[in-house]
């Protein structure tokens, strides 16, 4: 029988505990009561809890590579590790004066994964940052972020490595197949912002009525691009997750935007809403070549409330 996620994540989460040494533990084992910890998103090159991979023996950091892969679906943790590699790439485009490094990617646990109360982790470092929260059998799977600079790499005008090409070439296929009028409704600024606005928001704060075009004004071919786009991101989770994830979107509702130039090699911001949804990219810059990206659930982040449900059923 296939072991179900959220098991896998207990699995996983277990066998990490267990290769910590104390001092290890007093450093990335919180309570899960301890939401300034818990509801955490920072995706720059800053200080961050946790443990270091740097820090830890063989061992314990392939047990976290571990609970990392049971949070993505396989292509996904592809991108993630790309991603992990990039830092070495950068590190060596700046002149390796920042010490940028590809252990530098730290871990957490909220909670007791043995237990029978809520708990959770997180993996993060530059441009990653993927949060799991666990409830019984039931997986809250976002934020999940994951960011990419370069974000091409070339040779001989061809792409070498481009972890997030999926996410910008199918928002603009979008964007030639719903056409000029289409567009006129798509594109809701000239210039792209500087990052995308849920930025390291603990609790996202949408607008209430969304941006661009609705879903409903576009023809077939768009309206199959737009899902496809959707999918795309739902798909970083593992199958499991992404089928439950997809259920709970109303595909009538969703709104996708655009923010800046629609030629490519210039800075681009799109973004898709929809009830308890929000998926951003924007690729800004170095000259458009340092892409972030996230996948949201606004009002389900890090678990929502279940806290709160748990405290509320003790009484």
């Amino acid at each position: 029988m296939t072991q179900s996620t959220a098991a896998a994540m207990r699995t996983a989460a277990a066998a990490l505990v267990d290769r910590l040494d104390e001092a290890h533990r007093a450093q990335g084992c919180h309570p899960f009561s301890d939401d300034g910890m818990r509801r955490w998103i920072e995706y720059r090159p800053q200080p961050r809890p946790g443990i270091s991979l740097a820090d830890l023996a063989g061992p314990a950091r392939k047990a976290t590579h571990r609970l990392l892969a049971t949070g993505l679906s396989p292509h996904a943790y592809a991108q993630a590790m790309t991603i992990v590699a990039l830092e070495e790439v950068l590190d060596r485009s700046e002149g390796w004066v920042r010490g940028r490094h590809s252990n530098d990617y730290w871990i957490n646990v909220f909670g007791d994964p043995t237990g029978a109360g809520p708990w959770g982790w997180r993996f993060e470092g530059h441009h990653i940052s993927v949060t799991m929260t666990v409830d019984g059998d039931r997986v809250y799977p976002t934020p999940v972020f994951l960011g990419a600079n370069p974000a091409t790499v070339s040779y001989a005008g061809q792409p070498v490595v481009r972890p997030l090409a999926l996410e910008e070439d199918l928002a603009r296929l979008l964007l030639d197949e719903m056409g000029v009028p289409g567009r006129a409704l798509a594109v809701t600024a000239d210039t792209a912002p500087a990052d995308i606005t849920s930025g390291q928001s603990a609790r996202v704060a949408a607008p209430v009525i969304p941006l661009g075009i609705p879903a409903h004004r576009l023809g077939p071919a768009a309206r199959e691009l737009l899902d496809r786009l959707v999918a795309g991101y739902l798909d970083r989770l593992p199958p499991e997750l992404a089928r439950a994830e997809a259920t709970r979107i109303d595909r009538r509702e969703l709104h996708f935007a655009w923010e800046g130039p629609v030629r490519p090699g210039a800075g681009h911001y799109y973004r898709i809403q929809g009830p308890d949804l929000l998926i951003e990219y924007d690729n800004t810059q170095n000259d458009a070549n340092h892409a972030h990206t996230v996948l949201r659930r606004p009002d389900s982040d890090f678990g929502g409330d279940v806290l709160a449900a748990h405290r509320a059923e003790a009484h």
